[in-house]
Order: C-alpha cells, then sequence, then structure tokens
C-alpha cells in the first residue's frame, strides 16, 4: 500500500507539471500574438482555454517567461531584428537623458521584446517637473500616463510615464525619485529587485548581439 500511494502521489505530481507547462506555453503564445504584458491576465485566459482550473497546475510568472523566449526563438520571425533595433534606441535614449541617472528596464533588457514593445527607462530625480521641463525644450510631443510602481514589499508609487516615439519607436520613460535609484523597484514577474542597466552595460549587450548576428549569418 504504502509503495501504490507514493505512486500516486508522484502521478498527481507529474500531471500537475505537465499542466502549468501547458497554461504556460498556451499563456506565451498569448502574450506574443496579443502584445499584451499582463502575465496574470495571460496566464488566466490560457488556464480556461485549456479547461484547468486548480491554482497548482497556475505557473509563475518566471514559467511564462521563460516559455515566451521559447516560443519567440521557434515561431517569431524578425524577432532578433526587432529587439536589436530597441537596443540601439536604448543606447541613444540613455545618452540622451544622461543627466536624469537613467536605467534600461523591460523586454528590451530582457531579450524578450518585439515589434509592438516599448523601449522602457527608469529616469531619476526628486525634482517632479525637471522631466517635463527637459521634454519640452526639447520639442518631444509626448502624453503623460500613470503607473504603479512597488518600490519595496511594503511601498508603492503612483509613478508618472512619458510616451512618445523616436525614429517611429515607441519610448516610455518612467519617471521615479532619486532614492530608487539606490535600490531597484519589485519586477512584476518576480517580485524582486527588477533588473536594470545603464549606458556602459546596455552598449556591451548591444556589441554582443552584434557579434552574435555577424557569426549567426
Amino acid at each position: 500500500m504504502p509503495n501504490a500511494r507514493q505512486h500516486a502521489i508522484e502521478h498527481s505530481q507529474t500531471r500537475t507539471r505537465e499542466r502549468r507547462h501547458r497554461v504556460a506555453t498556451e499563456a506565451a503564445k498569448i502574450i506574443a500574438q496579443g502584445g499584451t504584458r499582463d502575465y496574470l491576465q495571460a496566464k488566466h485566459k490560457a488556464a480556461e482555454r485549456l479547461g484547468i482550473f486548480d491554482d497548482a497546475s497556475l505557473p509563475r510568472n518566471t514559467e511564462i517567461e521563460a516559455a515566451l523566449r521559447e516560443y519567440q526563438r521557434l515561431f517569431v520571425t524578425g524577432q532578433d531584428r526587432a529587439l536589436q533595433r530597441r537596443r540601439e534606441a536604448a543606447v541613444e535614449a540613455l545618452q540622451f537623458f544622461a543627466s536624469f541617472d537613467p536605467r534600461l528596464v523591460g523586454p528590451v533588457l530582457e531579450g524578450t521584446a518585439d515589434h509592438r514593445s516599448p523601449v522602457t527607462l527608469h529616469v531619476h530625480s526628486d525634482e517632479p517637473e525637471a522631466l517635463d521641463r527637459w521634454l519640452d525644450q526639447h520639442r518631444i510631443d509626448h502624453e503623460v500616463r500613470s503607473r504603479r510602481i512597488r518600490l519595496d514589499r511594503e511601498r508603492e508609487l503612483e509613478a508618472p510615464v512619458y510616451r512618445f516615439e523616436a525614429d517611429e519607436l515607441p519610448i516610455e520613460i518612467i519617471a521615479l525619485p532619486a532614492t530608487a535609484l539606490r535600490q531597484a523597484p519589485l519586477s512584476v514577474i518576480d517580485e524582486r529587485p527588477i533588473r536594470r542597466a545603464n549606458l556602459a552595460q546596455a552598449q556591451a549587450l548591444l556589441a554582443d548581439d552584434e557579434i552574435t548576428a555577424f557569426f549567426g549569418r
């Protein structure tokens, strides 16, 4: 009997892992095809499509991120060029906003950006109007939205997000207080400090892309 019970437990765990993988793969497809970056929404939509409703079978965001990378590698044509073009724009944007201690974040840094993805920067200043003035001085037409940013596990902030286009690419600049430069906000994917890149790191990333593209020809 103990062996039968253990076998049943292992079988149940295997089925749960398989369902998690199926949901993660379907969620990645939804993200890639629909352009959404709302992992929670994609996860629940995928589970509904597959008729999977138990919480144990819902993958973590990190599992969906891994599935998205694999889906893009296999099925998304032009992915490499879309990413490289955005990383080129990111380097230019980091140079342009240098006085605001900018950092590249999001899909362009992580390597999951596609042709819909914006180049996203965090900029840092304790002067609320500084970024507005900078954009106005350079005659950059933009719109302002807001986004909830988790500074840490206890504090949240409604941060202004400035959106505009440069060379037909969407750019979004998230304005944060200077203290956020010392401690990165939390990622919506894994709730850990978000990965960020300064100018030198972004340039190194772009150089690696160019080397890979050259030897991949």
